[in-house]
This record gives structure tokens, C-alpha cells and sequence, in this order.
């Protein structure tokens, strides 16, 4: 909503026309680099903000009502390792061949504190909304598991820890002492809100293109897919709903896929 305000905040809501909203909002998807995904949460909000203002007798004409979303892109997928990373004049990155060990080599050198962070979305897949706002109390160690009590399909959601995981949150406990206070937090204990001040910056000195943090989630996927863990299992240890937003994964078993067709032979006639 802020730059909504600083944009049209002044204007009287009735007086700004729906070419001026489109005309914004195209500005800055190009000055800011939006992806398609990031300017319909806005037309959304705008939506949303007149609608509210119809029901409530504010406003007679409603100028978001004629704003179109664009088709987005849901079957990216962006892992790490998918390419190699760019050429570095950094000495301390050149025994680093894949973009894994670029970035963890980063985050080791300057982000250290923030290593468990990277390790915990990588080996759960996490959403960063429910990493960023986890508590304690919802993380038990013996049992190896989390509990997310409202996922992002509303419901409540268990995710497993593997070694790595549990390893990860023992180092995060010695920062803080509250038992039910939130997970991540900076090393003088204050609470951690997001990852883009230090993850963005490694992200560019790793030499990884095209990578955000959410990038880890779709890692978390392929690398069990590649594993040879099915689809429905990959759903479930992912939150997903429905199967189809899995399936974005399912051209990285080719042994399956593979072994698939091959049962034709089988059958094939001997002649």
C-alpha cells in the first residue's frame, strides 16, 4: 500500500481514472523489475481497496474495476546446481565448481550467523512467511518435526527435519533463551524478520544468476524428486494441495520416466 499512497494518496479516490492506474502500474513493473505475479498482488490490493469503498458508500465509480491481471508463470523452477555459476575474480571462491558451494562459501565468509537460516529452508523447503514467523514451541527436536498450525492453505501442516535440520536448530537455540520466542533471531537476540539484506548481496558474490530465496523451496523438491521420492510424497512434504503444482517437478525422474517406457518392450512383438 505505501507506494500506492505516495502515488495517488492526495488524489480524491473518484478522480483517478483507470488509464492512470495502468500507466503506474506499468511504470513500475519496468523501473522496478516486477514479475507478473508481483503486479497483480497490486492491481489485487487496488481491487480490493475500491470494493471496499463501494460497499461502505465512499465511492460511486471504481476505475480498478476495468484493470486486467497478467498470466502468470507457475511452472518455474529454479534450483541449485541447475547451471554453473559466473566467472569470479574472488580468490577464495575459485575452489568453488558449483553454485552450492559459491553461495555457502559466501555466507560462511561474510553472513555466518545466518548459515542455519540457509541450511533449515534447504533441507525442509519452507515457506519464508512460516520460517520467518516460527516460534519455538512449534519446533520439537526429539520427535524431528515442525508444526505450522496455519499454513497457507489454512490448514495446520507438519514438516519433518532430516539430520541437517535439527543440527541447524541446536545452533539457533544457544541465541535465545525464550522458550517460545521466535526461532531466528540476529546474534544479539533480536528477532529476525526477512532474508533479502544479506541473502540478496551472497546471491551476487556467489556468482548465481537468477536465484532468489524461494529458490531453495523449488531445491528442497527437485533434489527429492531426482532422489527418487514419488510425486505424492514430494506433494505432502511440500504443503501442496493439489498435485498439479508438484508435477512442475516430475521432468527431473528421468530413471522413472525412463523405466516407464521401457515396459513396452516388453510387449513388443518379436518380429
Amino acid at each position: 500500500m505505501t507506494p500506492i499512497l505516495k502515488q495517488f494518496g492526495e488524489r480524491a479516490a473518484e478522480s483517478i481514472t483507470p488509464e492512470e492506474l495502468e500507466r503506474w502500474l506499468n511504470d513500475q513493473a519496468e523501473n522496478r523489475g516486477w514479475a507478473p505475479a508481483t503486479k497483480n498482488r497490486y492491481v489485487a490490493l487496488l481491487k480490493l481497496t475500491y470494493r471496499l469503498a463501494e460497499k461502505n458508500g465512499k465511492v460511486r465509480f471504481n476505475p480498478a474495476r476495468l484493470l486486467r491481471m497478467r498470466k502468470e508463470n507457475n511452472a518455474r523452477v529454479r534450483f541449485l546446481n541447475q547451471f554453473a555459476p559466473l566467472k569470479t575474480k574472488l580468490d577464495y571462491l575459485n575452489d568453488c565448481p558449483d553454485e552450492e558451494s559459491r553461495l555457502r562459501a559466501v555466507i560462511t565468509k561474510n553472513y555466518p550467523e545466518h548459515l542455519p537460516e540457509f541450511d533449515i529452508a534447504l533441507n525442509t523447503g519452507i515457506r519464508p512467511s512460516e520460517q520467518y514467523g516460527l516460534t519455538r514451541d512449534r519446533v520439537d527436536l526429539t520427535r524431528k518435526i515442525i508444526t505450522i498450525p496455519k499454513s497457507k492453505n489454512g490448514t495446520t501442516r507438519h514438516i519433518p527435519l532430516n539430520s541437517l535440520a535439527v543440527a541447524a536448530f541446536k545452533a539457533l537455540q544457544q541465541r535465545s533463551p525464550d522458550r517460545a520466542g521466535p526461532v531466528f533471531v540476529t546474534m544479539v537476540g533480536e528477532p529476525l524478520h526477512g532474508y533479502k539484506h544479506w541473502f540478496e548481496p551472497a546471491v551476487g558474490e556467489a556468482g548465481v544468476r537468477d536465484f532468489t530465496w524461494y529458490c531453495l523451496r523449488h531445491t528442497f523438491a527437485s533434489r527429492l524428486v531426482m532422489a527418487g521420492v514419488d510425486l505424492r510424497t514430494v506433494a505432502e512434504l511440500m504443503g501442496h494441495q493439489q498435485i498439479q503444482m508438484t508435477m512442475r517437478y516430475a521432468h527431473l525422474a528421468p530413471a522413472h520416466t525412463s523405466a516407464a517406457v521401457e515396459r513396452l518392450v516388453a510387449n513388443a512383438s518379436p518380429a
